[in-house]
């Protein structure tokens, strides 16, 4: 189980994203009209005046059973511990264990 604390550092950014997601898709859009070098720096600077924790790209894919950001299946939201003991458990349709 990941510790609390960090499952609520993830849901607050995942709020800021969406908080900020359309001022920060205006922005990018005035980038790609943007004609000078000057106009593009002061769009930049725009874009750095809002908190890191906006943008998408700091989210973390995490288990929806544990928590856990490692080894994690996106097909299925899980972990791999989580995916191992439920596949083994016949709940995850379809995935059957593999031997050769």
């Amino acid at each position: 189980m990941a510790k609390k604390n960090m499952i609520q550092r993830e849901i607050k950014r995942s709020k800021l994203a969406k908080k900020y997601y359309l001022k920060r898709l205006a922005i990018k859009d005035q980038l790609k009209e943007a004609g000078s070098f000057s106009d593009k720096m002061d769009l930049r600077q725009n874009s750095k005046e809002m908190p890191r924790n906006s943008a998408a790209v700091r989210g973390r894919n995490r288990c929806w059973l544990t928590g856990r950001s490692r080894g994690y299946y996106r097909d299925f939201g899980l972990s791999r511990h989580v995916f191992r003991e439920m596949s083994h458990e016949c709940l995850l349709p379809g995935v059957t264990k593999s031997s050769w």
